[in-house]
């Protein structure tokens, strides 16, 4: 049987699929869920300064490509965050599954505080939301726009923790491998690629947006072609590992991913419709691809689009 187990910073995986930031990621119990399902880290939703009631509804629809969604970081603040994440952590130690604390902030000088209290419920890994595209009417635009906004944010989480981090980056950039870059040079040990993608959805016959929000955040199958080519560049440009995330579905599309790079894949909108039982099947559907195709371990096929790209057929 094909094994599936990650050595992530030192931590060992079950397997390579995590539980993206802001889908289930809300309550101990239904982060212990997925855990129990078969995912082999957990992502907490995004916890930023203070409580946010988020935009009003209608605030996501699921349509032919995946999912849009405009929820606006809804969360409790990062002081109420803090007993949630340290009652999962009790929950999920046992299980053998790491947990990834997200954070964001509306103002860069804000970052370090916030990681500096989600840091006490001790996460093995700090994931920093620098791109989420819901909130740019809120907080102007989004820090993963630019190398230099991007390195600032992270110099000053890593000024206030020692708990490894990983940047959250964003796609509709045209330097990506120049951000990615920037955030290494200031700390950060992970990236994550990608968030949701800008995007819109009209009413016809109403003659306007669906959403509230009026515009929100793609996810789903129709950005996984996005997120591998960001995956693809970024692997490229830094030597650090990678957390691919956009529009894995099955155990093709995680391989899909990891051949474009990732150490780690992100599950998220597959869980509308598949709940937390979406782990198993990719794991499995996983397993099965890697024994049709004689690979033995993860390993081997990190990364081999790079090998193989300038191969002739």
């Amino acid at each position: 049987m094909a094994n599936l187990a990650v050595d992530f910073l030192g931590i060992k995986l079950n397997n390579p699929l995590v539980l993206a930031s802001g889908v289930l990621g809300t309550s101990p119990a239904v982060m212990e869920r997925c855990a129990r399902e078969g995912v082999g880290a957990v992502t907490s939703k995004s916890a930023g300064t203070e409580a946010r009631d988020g935009h009003a509804n209608p605030v996501a629809l699921a349509w032919q490509g995946g999912v849009i969604n405009a929820i606006g970081l809804t969360n409790p603040g990062c002081h109420a965050e803090l007993p949630i994440l340290i009652e999962t952590k009790k929950r999920l130690k046992p299980l053998g599954v790491p947990l990834f604390a997200s954070i964001f902030a509306p103002r860069l000088e804000d970052f370090g505080e916030v990681a500096r209290v989600i840091a006490e419920a001790e996460p093995d890994l700090i994931e920093v939301n620098i791109s989420c595209p819901n909130v740019a009417s809120d907080f102007g635009t989004p820090f993963s726009a630019t190398a230099k906004s991007a390195a600032e944010v992270t110099r000053e989480v890593r000024r206030a923790v020692k708990i490894p981090i990983s940047v959250k980056l964003a796609p509709n950039v045209y330097n990506l491998g120049e951000i990615a870059r920037a955030v290494v040079a200031e700390g950060a040990d992970v990236i994550t690629a990608i968030n949701t993608v800008p995007g819109m959805l009209i009413d016809a016959y109403a003659a306007r947006p669906v959403l509230k929000n009026t515009t929100g955040g793609l996810s789903g199958p129709a950005i996984k072609p996005v997120a591998l080519r960001a995956v693809w560049e970024i692997f490229q440009a830094v030597d650090v590992p990678i957390i691919g995330t956009g529009g894995i579905s099955s155990g093709i599309d995680a391989a899909e991913m990891i051949m474009a790079g990732a150490a780690l894949v992100g599950v998220g909108s597959a869980l509308v419709n598949g709940g937390p039982a979406v782990f198993g099947k990719i794991n499995t559907e996983l397993q099965e691809f890697m024994r049709s195709q004689g690979y033995q371990d993860l390993e081997s096929m990190r990364g081999l689009v790079h090998r193989r790209a300038n191969d002739t057929v």
